[in-house]
């Protein structure tokens, strides 16, 4: 199978040297493409920026902001049969940008934010026979929120991870995850490596593909 996958964070500049960001490490979306190349498929990674190298024979796209990763997603999409959207897509962007440095001043500075661009929700028709793969990471409501996500995206399976629970979520090698299917399958696993976590979505995605 032809396997795309995106991972880590986005940035979203301020100014020549400010960005807002989050915590993603892109540790998690990483861990998917390497199961995913040893498990003998082709995999395409498009990667926000993180300090980790990629997995050997992994083609890569390194994008930086939300923009920059919806343009390399819809580009990459008539060339896969899965997706795993694993990348922590930043949800804001500041409404302005300032091509110089913000001086420091004693005076309050008031940033607006507005919303980037829904990925999933941009790339639902072009979905046809495609697997699609989500992601939630939640503080509450962990079921609710992310089966929601499920049927909002048009996903055939998202992973939901609780990150208030210590091993799981950011800047950690383990994970404690929850699959959610779209013919309303629930299983949760215990705290696993990462690398173990990528290897169970790949099993999953192969047993879908053989079933459709």
């Amino acid at each position: 199978m032809r396997i795309l996958v995106t991972a880590g964070p986005t940035r979203e500049s301020i100014d020549p040297v400010r960005f807002i960001s989050n915590r993603s490490t892109g540790r998690m979306g990483y861990a998917v493409a390497r199961a995913a190349v040893e498990m003998g498929h082709d995999v395409s990674l498009i990667s926000g920026p993180v300090s980790i190298s990629a997995p050997e024979g992994v083609d890569i796209t390194k994008i930086v902001t939300a923009a920059d990763m919806l343009d390399a997603v819809v580009s990459k999409i008539p060339w896969c049969d899965a997706l795993v959207m694993s990348a922590a897509v930043s949800d804001w962007h500041p409404e302005m940008y300032t091509p110089r440095k913000m001086k420091k001043g004693n005076t309050e500075i008031d940033l607006k934010l507005v919303p980037t661009q829904d990925i999933l929700r941009a790339i639902m028709d072009m979905k046809e026979d495609r697997i699609y793969v989500g992601f939630a990471a939640e503080t509450e409501d962990l079921e609710e929120n992310a089966g929601r996500k499920l049927k909002e995206k048009n996903l055939d399976l998202i992973v939901a991870n609780d990150i208030s629970q210590s091993g799981a979520g950011f800047e950690v090698d383990t994970n404690i995850v929850t699959f959610i299917t779209d013919d309303n399958v629930v299983e949760s696993f215990p705290l696993l490596k990462k690398s173990m976590v990528g290897k169970r979505i790949i099993e999953w995605i192969e047993m879908r593909a053989k079933q459709s």
